[in-house]
């Protein structure tokens, strides 16, 4: 999903299937260069760790100058950002044409809970990723284009609650890839999992007798 500085509250005004664009079309050369840089972060990514990468690395592994590097992705958490980009829209794809419960046919409260297992495998799968692009300057997190669409489509399933928008922030935050990074060692995948489904729950309203 696309990044950009606008802030989360604006995400409420927008339909959900709008948060969900196509990446813009490139130059043939251009599109070549940057699939070789991305390609060269995952593999370095994945054997090193993000953390010891340099950006230096990964020009000289992708074969382009350091500064073609820094130009198309600005710094190293720009290029986590684009790496996760693909992975994101399988999931917001899921989300919008997908069959229920993540996708559309079944009741709020059943899509609410399987967004939150889907997004939590999704989490775990590349957390030192999403680490990175959450925390990259103070509120990093909020200006992410993805976040607006996770935002939206929670709000959009609480609806029935009192504040849907600040409901969905606070259920989101306990998504957060820094968060879920320091409590895993103590905690472990399973509870915090169950914990994440039972915060879901709650946040749904009770029926009516």
């Amino acid at each position: 999903m696309t990044r950009d500085d606008t802030g989360p509250q604006s995400a409420s005004a927008i339909p959900l299937e709008l948060l969900h664009t196509p990446p813009p079309k490139e130059r043939a050369d251009a599109a070549r260069n940057r699939a070789a840089m991305l390609e060269a972060a995952a593999r370095l990514f994945a054997e090193q760790g993000v953390e010891a990468v340099s950006m230096d690395q990964v020009a000289a592994a992708a074969g382009v100058g350091k500064g073609t590097l820094f130009r198309r992705f600005g710094d190293k958490s720009g290029l986590a950002a684009a790496l996760l980009d693909a992975r994101e829209r399988v999931l917001q794809k899921a989300i919008l044409h997908g069959p229920p419960p993540l996708g559309p046919g079944a009741p709020a409260d059943e899509r609410l809970t399987a967004f939150i297992d889907a997004y939590f495998d999704y989490l775990l799968e590349h957390l030192a990723l999403i680490r990175m692009s959450e925390t990259a300057a103070p509120g990093a997190r909020y200006r992410i284009g993805a976040y607006r669409f996770w935002h939206r489509h929670v709000a959009i399933l609480l609806g029935a609650t009192p504040d849907p928008e600040q409901t969905a922030h606070a259920l989101l935050a306990s998504l957060a890839a820094e968060h879920v990074a320091a409590l895993l060692p103590e905690l472990g995948e399973q509870r915090i999992r169950a914990g994440l489904l039972r915060l879901a729950h709650a946040a749904m309203p009770c029926p009516s007798p």
